[in-house]
């Protein structure tokens, strides 16, 4: 796997374009990646309503749980499914609206300098290893082609809207992550 430096995307893994971007300010490094978890509907898993929701295209009628999110405007840069497999929305040249209202070390807005990438999963079911090891590889990548981004700047969706997102949850293990990343 590589990032095409003239398309800012993962080759090759499936590419869906999300509407639900834009640039990012000018002159900001990206030096931030935040991991995020996400099921559509909540604890239903390969169901493909994530991949719909990210690109706007996702029907509230499909299920009662939607009718309460349609109207969000939400995107991350990539996807990593269960099985491991991978699916990017955004450029990671371009911000993905993935944090919402967020700050991380005196910053604000987040999706200006951040890569958002979400976890199929949820925050109290255990994530799999191939989706550690497919999340370690991919950060390993992004540390490559962005060197602002550094171990320390590895965080979850909790950690920059704290009290306001729970993800990725009690479930995620931390601690394996960093050592698949040592």
């Amino acid at each position: 796997m590589i990032i095409n430096p003239a398309s800012h995307l993962l080759e090759p893994i499936t590419y869906l374009p999300s509407p639900y971007c834009d640039d990012r300010p000018q002159n900001t490094p990206i030096d931030t990646v935040v991991v995020h978890g996400i099921s559509l509907p909540p604890g239903q898993f390969d169901t493909g309503y994530v991949e719909r929701f990210f690109c706007g295209q996702l029907d509230n009628a499909a299920h009662p749980y939607f009718a309460s999110i349609t109207h969000l405007r939400v995107s991350a840069h990539l996807l990593i499914k269960r099985n491991g497999n991978t699916v990017q929305f955004v450029p990671f040249s371009k911000r993905a609206w993935h944090a919402g209202e967020s700050h991380f070390q005196n910053k604000r807005r987040c999706n200006d300098f951040s890569i958002g990438i979400e976890l199929e999963g949820t925050d109290d079911i255990l994530y799999e290893k191939i989706q550690y090891q497919q999340l370690a590889h991919i950060i390993s990548l992004l540390m490559q082609h962005y060197p602002a981004i550094i171990s320390n700047r590895i965080v979850g969706h909790a950690d920059i809207a704290p009290g306001r997102k729970t993800d990725p949850g009690i479930a995620f293990d931390w601690t394996y992550l960093r050592g698949l990343l040592a």
